[in-house]
């Protein structure tokens, strides 16, 4: 009896905690909205920013074209078609600017939001991509043909052939041409690198040359097509909002000229007791008045489109696809399951092309019309050759880029120009030497090569962290099985703070750089440090599935809380429903090293219901029971707000909005929820 009565008391208990939750619901709703206006205002100040970057693009006058501007860089394309005679350094030199235009456009097609960009835009913007890699890939072709005529004045005294090394932030160049075409000279090694090539017979005999042009950039993967589902959600948001604004502006319009109407009808009976002047001075401030109410309406309304438009581009980042791509070859590279790292090495052979002579006094030389040609290796038909293994694999030794982190031994995989598209037949002998970070394959025939690796080998996490340094300014740390990643999140920057590869520091280029975090996250993918799920990502790891819409929710309250709160992996989150999340959380209000064993509070959170839970971390079974003398609340902000310090609440809400953006960015990149 004693039992039975002990969960009537529960019950009714429940039932009473559960009706106050549910009499405060619209209350605690209606002020989180007005929290989370943050969100819309951030996107406000983004759309500013990008509109003074081409205000000051347009005044600076350095003459570099705004790449957003169709004839702008239609003419500096057109203008460098005309150049024919550059040098490989003059080449070198202005793919910087290239280079730079391209992550212009790049950035601009992933920054700017899905409802702010016009089919035709992304096609011009894409269209303008292309147009740049191809003409920078030529024209190191066109630099290589003219390198390769003066060849024989740039021989080596000691071997009689040509060697030419260019080194460059963005790309490394070596060239070898084969003058003296010496049967016995079968390894060609340039100097003062590791980079060496083991060639055939056949090739040492021949007018040839290698080119190894080493790009530090990927421009021979394809950009990733919008996916259709994508554009169709992309299409109705963007109809949407440009339909409920031209809505709202009709309504506005509409009663602005019923409130004129009727405020002149009043003053015409008004009019009879009053002289003309004092009428004409009361329509002035009614229609002032009008109008006021009028632009707040409408400021409100727009506000109000702005942000379900943000919340739809948020949502389209932790969106699952339906299904996994599908790939024709045996041998292609799933790119959603791998990634390039370290840039592309363009092998190829040449034919060397006819040789400067001097003839009195001058310099005579024959152009070919067609330019500079390939050397095919193999030739399409061996049937002239007398031994069957006269076109034998050329093994190859090449440098790995220093900045690129590999976590296990990278894979070679090769371009198919046919098929537009990397595959990884036609390699062999694959021998990694990390300490000297070096690669040796075999390779049947020259072409771009690339190093890959698992885009998720560091998926799921193992844990991760969120932690205030100072008021906007916060730590991300995310641990995986190989590495440990430190964010800084700043304002509206992002910095990586520092990585541990198996619990050693690793030094990287990228620490100490303040950049936007969307540029934070490609340069650390760049690097092989990719903690960043996509659409496909659940395909190839076991995830922790959570609802979108809570997952969202989550994210933002945690973003509007991490000024004041860290939060943190809970091992709990694992055994709750995947319509609720669970974090541990902490007052953190100094910036003093992390506590070893610090008193953090068990939250669950199903999207429109936040409760603290009566189990901790160490706990041995699962419990979604409340904690004593605790309450229901709507959202996360409502129910830290129950025990928080009036220091914390005040600076939560001493926030900025950009702050705010930023970590809600970075944790919808992450998806900690869902990928721990």
């Amino acid at each position: 009896m004693e039992r039975l009565e002990r969960q009537r008391i529960e019950r009714e208990k429940w039932h009473q905690l559960e009706a106050k939750d549910l009499e405060r619901r619209n209350e605690e709703l209606e002020e989180l909205y007005l929290l989370e206006e943050c969100f819309p205002e951030a996107e406000k100040l983004k759309r500013d920013t990008r509109l003074l970057s081409q205000w000051n693009h347009y005044i600076q006058c350095d003459g570099s074209p705004d790449p957003s501007v169709s004839p702008e860089i239609n003419t500096f394309i057109s203008l460098w078609k005309e150049e024919t005679n550059e040098t490989l350094e003059e080449v070198i030199a202005k793919s910087k600017l290239v280079l730079n235009l391209i992550e212009k456009l790049r950035l601009l097609l992933l920054q700017t939001p899905s409802y702010d960009l016009e089919d035709k835009t992304v096609i011009q913007y894409r269209g303008s991509i292309l147009e740049l890699q191809e003409l920078l890939h030529l024209k190191f072709n066109v630099a290589t043909e003219r390198l390769l005529r003066q060849a024989s004045t740039l021989a080596d005294l000691d071997s009689g052939n040509m060697e030419k090394v260019i080194q460059d932030e963005n790309v490394t160049l070596y060239v070898w041409a084969n003058l003296k075409k010496n049967p016995r000279y079968r390894s060609v090694r340039f100097s003062e690198t590791q980079i060496r090539f083991e060639i055939p017979r056949i090739l040492a005999t021949s007018g040839i040359a290698i080119r190894l042009l080493h790009t530090h950039y990927d421009h021979a993967t394809p950009l990733r097509p919008v996916s259709a589902s994508l554009q169709g959600h992309t299409a109705t948001v963007t109809h949407f909002v440009k339909d409920e604004v031209q809505k709202g502006e009709a309504e506005i319009s509409k009663e602005l000229q019923e409130e004129y109407k009727q405020r002149e009808c009043e003053s015409v009976s008004v009019c009879e007791e009053e002289t003309k002047v004092e009428e004409q001075g009361d329509i002035e401030v009614q229609m002032s008045f009008v109008q006021e109410e009028s632009e707040a309406t409408k400021c409100k309304l727009e506000m109000k489109l702005l942000s379900e438009a943000v919340f739809a581009a948020q949502l389209l980042l932790i969106e699952n696809a339906n299904e996994k791509p599908c790939f024709c070859e045996d041998n292609e590279v799933d790119l959603c399951q791998f990634t390039t790292l370290g840039g592309v090495y363009h092998l190829d052979i040449f034919e060397l092309p006819p040789q400067c002579k001097p003839m009195k006094g001058w310099m005579i030389v024959e152009i070919l019309k067609e330019g500079l040609q390939k050397y095919i290796y193999p030739p399409e038909s061996t049937e002239d050759f007398e031994t069957e293994n006269a076109f034998p694999p050329i093994e190859v030794t090449l440098e790995v880029q220093e900045n690129v982190i590999f976590f296990e031994d990278p894979m070679v995989a090769r371009w198919d120009a046919e098929g537009k598209h990397w595959q990884t037949d036609g390699i062999s002998n694959v021998l990694y030497q990390s300490e000297e970070r070096l690669i040796t394959f075999s390779l049947e025939t020259f072409g771009p090569v690339t190093l890959i690796q698992d885009t998720h080998i560091n998926m799921p996490f193992q844990s991760w962290e969120l932690r205030p340094l100072d008021v906007n300014k916060v730590l991300l740390t995310v641990t995986t099985v190989f590495t440990e990643i430190q964010i800084q999140i700043k304002e509206n920057l992002c910095m990586l703070a520092s990585v541990k590869v198996d619990n050693k520091k690793h030094s990287s280029t990228l620490e100490g750089r303040w950049m936007t975090p969307i540029s934070c996250i490609l340069a650390l993918k760049e690097t092989g440090l990719n903690i960043f799920p996509t659409g496909h990502s659940h395909f190839y790891v076991a995830i922790n599935h959570k609802e979108p819409l809570v997952e969202i929710k989550a994210y933002r309250q945690l973003a509007l809380l991490s000024s004041a709160f860290a939060f943190g992996w809970s091992k709990w989150n694992v055994e709750c429903s995947s319509k609720k999340v669970i974090v541990k959380l902490r007052e953190h209000l100094t910036e003093e090293e992390p506590v070893q064993d610090p008193n953090w509070t068990l939250l669950m959170f199903s999207g429109d219901r936040a409760q603290r839970l009566k189990i901790n971390e160490n706990s041995e079974t699962f419990s979604e029971a409340l904690k004593e003398e605790t309450e229901f609340h709507s959202t996360l902000y409502h129910l830290v707000k129950d025990f928080a310090s009036k220091e914390a609440m005040e600076k939560i809400r001493s926030s900025k909005c950009q702050f705010i953006d930023s970590v809600c960015y970075m944790l919808l990149s992450t998806r900690l929820l869902s990928y721990s």
